[in-house]
């Protein structure tokens, strides 16, 4: 079985992934650690050197290495992961896949990235918190369509990673 965490940034797809992974003693690969390792760069620098389109072309690429994969294994997903190209479908397709949307509001979003968007690409540019919430209000109506044809949708706002991760184990079984 491959479990895949889709979600917005900030949804806590990585920490999420880190605790299945362990409960489940399945290995974890994270699209954004997997691309940086390659590219020898953080995903910052990647968009700033080479740009978004080839960010998402190396997700593509990486996503099809890990499907080929024989392993059971647990997959953080880039934000926009699901969204590029033919990446829903080529999860969705794909027997024994399962993908959870970490479901969170844009208000919970834009409190947590606020904090931390000088280390993330598609924000950093943002000048205040008003802004950041149009950007998200706008991104996550955009993405929702994609989101949303998960196998599985976990509320994260107000709960433990711990707690979360066992309710998608219980789900998934």
């Amino acid at each position: 079985m491959k479990i895949f965490l889709s979600g917005y940034m900030g949804s806590g797809k990585s920490l999420i992934a880190q605790k299945i992974a362990l409960k489940l003693s399945f290995p974890l690969i994270d699209l954004d650690d997997q691309i940086s390792l390659i590219e020898e760069l953080t995903v910052p620098e990647i968009f700033k050197y080479k740009g978004e389109l080839y960010f998402r072309r190396m997700e593509t690429k990486i996503l099809e290495d890990v499907l080929e994969d024989p392993s059971s294994l647990i997959v953080s997903l880039g934000g926009g992961t699901p969204c590029y190209g033919t990446n829903l479908d080529l999860i969705k397709n794909f027997p024994e896949s399962k993908m959870v949307y970490l479901k969170a509001s844009v208000e919970f979003l834009v409190k947590r990235l606020y904090k931390e968007k000088a280390q993330r690409p598609m924000i950093n540019h943002l000048a205040t918190q008003d802004d950041l919430e149009d950007f998200v209000r706008k991104h996550l109506f955009e993405r929702g369509y994609y989101y949303n044809q998960s196998d599985l949708v976990v509320n994260v706002e107000n709960r433990t990673p711990d707690d979360i991760a066992n309710e998608i184990i219980e789900k998934l079984k």
